[in-house]
């Protein structure tokens, strides 16, 4: 009979779009839930067809097939709470699948019911005390996943996330479209006088529970649903031709065929339109659409504040997630490279947007399976995106040379106090190293101190305010090191440092940089020293000598670690430790770290803080090295 066929395909159908789910269980929340959801169903489906297949005797073995419904429903709950990341915490699950399981093994152990014939669907199971009370447990676990659908569709509302509440919509829907099939049964259990022709409508149900929750995760999904759209409607239609072939004033088979032939064929263009306009809706651009995109782009200031903007957009528009690039690494991928890397079948689309020779241009990754229609949305609006990227590129790079301008304009003026400063106090500090000159030892020595630390930080001020230019050459990084730290007792050098290190470099900038830092070092150490429980941390923290320096090489760069068992840095200045007068030395200048800072920056690296126990103080030097210079 027709019913039986349609059970027996829907069982199909089930399983199969239950493997479509386990190959892409890293792209839905719960997917692995939902697949074992669904093969429950199929097995649900098996022990009501089993004795219409194979006669009556298998009751025993069918009737304890669909007493596993309940551990089903508890599935489905389950699946329900994870797709719609509603926490009912551990115990709220646990009871959920004791409630199924225990309603479950009772069935299965006591039998939930017997069969009897019936004139429509043949055996029907008809439930006994034991099967209501199962009943009433899988009843209660899908309204209890039916009512966690429903309150994040309202949660999902009232936040704005489109997707996910379409999403939740789809499943929903297809619950209550489960529930209208599950209807035939009660027809016939209930005997009514009418087909039980709600069952017919039963393989849509997983049907549509799948896709609703793939439609905007897989783009795939969405060109197998235009195809099999497409099909429908041209078997419906070749249907009703053939339905009205009748009407004709000659009776053949050969014209009946060829009518249904040729009005497949006419319609077949127009079909395709309106099945692709279904599952992909807005697929035509107006010059409004056009003018929309770019004012809602314009809030965006970064390449990442832009590609989440664009993505947003473009998912919304043509109703599938798409991913957005500004800038990726594959920067010499153009439109017309047709060896681009497309993205593995069932992954997220990409449009991917760099720079080239003709300025920013979009490129479309993993859209093999889309249809002209979304196709030509995505590219007119990667020319929109592509506008977008090189007026933040713009906006970026006046933002970083008025940044530069107002940071020379700055040094300007401070070198112009500067060297007044130091004109204007040398002579008063001359003329009191004179006056104190009869004074005794202790009082000599304090001010000479006082002198000479005003006199360093002129210097340094001197230093990092007026303006200068690297002369960099090749240098063996390696022997500045070595010879830097002959400056300062018990320094140790590690194994990085005993192979030469060649980069382009300024030497006397360079060994201006490595001076700071291990003077910085000296400093911290001596009063770390001062204070008997900062020399106790210090000498458990370097087991070998106080000062520690190493080198290590990558792909882009050479880092050198220059590292102190000192008494760190204090939390309050490691924020602005690289800003001018920032010390962590109670006699220091404060510029320090901000010459080495300078001079890193205008070799093109940088220098960081970092972390490399035992030592409590660590500064990174990040030279970059030139194409040339790369390892291999």
């Amino acid at each position: 009979m027709l019913i039986h066929a349609v059970l027996g395909f829907s069982v199909l159908e089930t399983l199969v779009l239950a493997a479509v789910l386990l190959a892409w269980a890293d792209r839905v929340a719960g997917a692995r839930l939902l697949a074992a959801f669904l093969s429950g169903i199929s097995l649900w489906m098996v022990g009501n067809e089993l004795p219409n297949w194979l006669g009556p005797e298998t009751e025993p073995v069918a009737i304890r097939l669909m007493a596993t419904a309940p551990f089903t429903s508890a599935l489905f709950f389950h699946f329900c709470t994870v797709f719609c990341r509603v926490d009912l915490g551990r115990w709220g699950v646990v009871a959920a699948y004791a409630l199924g399981a225990g309603a479950t093994a009772v069935s299965v152990v006591l039998g939930p019911g017997h069969l009897i014939p019936h004139r429509d669907i043949g055996w029907l199971a008809v439930a006994d005390p034991v099967g209501m009370v199962a009943s009433m447990a899988w009843v209660i676990l899908g309204i209890g996943g039916v009512a966690v659908l429903l309150l994040a569709l309202l949660r999902a509302r009232r936040s704005g996330d489109g997707q996910k509440f379409r999403q939740i919509a789809a499943v929903t829907a297809s619950c209550l479209w489960g529930l209208l099939c599950l209807a035939g049964y009660g027809i016939a259990v209930l005997d009514l006088p009418i087909y039980p022709f709600p069952l017919l409508g039963l393989p849509l149900y997983s049907l549509i529970l799948v896709y609703g929750i793939l439609r905007y995760g897989v783009f795939v999904a969405n060109a197998w649903a235009r195809r099999a759209l497409v099909w429908a409607l041209l078997l419906a239609l070749g249907a009703v031709v053939l339905a009205l072939t009748p009407l004709l004033p000659f009776e053949s088979r050969w014209l009946g065929g060829l009518a249904v032939a040729a009005s497949v064929l006419a319609l077949n263009g127009p079909v395709r339109r309106v099945a692709e306009r279904l599952v992909y809706p807005g697929g035509e651009v107006s010059i409004a659409d056009l003018g929309a995109w770019r004012n809602a782009l314009l809030s965006a200031e970064t390449p990442e504040a832009l590609a989440q903007q664009a993505a947003m957009l473009l998912s919304a528009r043509i109703g599938t997630q798409v991913e957005v690039q500004i800038g990726a690494p594959s920067a010499s991928t153009t439109p017309s490279t047709s060896s681009a890397p497309s993205t593995p079948p069932g992954s997220t689309p990409q449009l991917v947007c760099t720079p080239g020779e003709q300025g920013w241009q979009s490129t479309l990754q993993g859209w093999d399976a889309a249809p002209p229609g979304p196709r030509h949305v995505a590219e007119l609006f990667g020319t929109v995106v592509a506008e977008a990227a090189a007026r933040v590129e713009q906006a970026q790079q006046f933002a970083a040379r008025e940044r530069e301008r107002q940071l020379q304009a700055r040094l300007a003026e401070l070198g112009a106090l500067a060297a007044t400063v130091a004109h204007d106090i040398r002579n008063p500090l001359n003329i009191i190293s004179m006056a104190v000159a009869a004074a005794p030892g202790e009082t000599r020595r304090e001010v000479a101190d006082q002198v000479a630390r005003i006199a360093n930080l002129t210097h340094d001020l001197l230093d990092f305010a007026k303006p200068w230019k690297l002369v960099p050459r090749e240098l063996d990084l390696a022997a500045h090191v070595r010879n830097a730290a002959l400056r300062l007792p018990e320094v140790s050098l590690g194994a990085g440092l005993a192979q030469p290190l060649v980069l382009q470099a300024d030497p006397r900038r360079v060994d201006q940089a490595l001076t700071n830092l291990l003077e910085n070092a000296r400093i911290a150490m001596a009063s770390d020293a001062a204070d008997p429980d900062g020399a106790a941390d210090a000498s458990a923290a370097a087991t070998h000598s106080p000062v520690h320096i190493d080198a290590e090489t990558t792909d882009t760069a050479v880092l050198l670690h220059i590292c102190d068992a000192g008494p760190g840095v204090p939390d309050e200045i490691r924020s602005r430790l690289f800003e001018p007068f920032a010390s962590r030395s109670p006699g220091g200048t404060g510029l320090g770290l901000a010459i080495v800072a300078r001079i890193m920056a205008a070799h093109g690296g940088s220098v960081a803080l970092t972390e490399r126990p035992p030592w409590s103080t660590c500064f990174t030097l990040r030279f970059p090295l030139t194409t040339t210079q790369r390892l291999p």
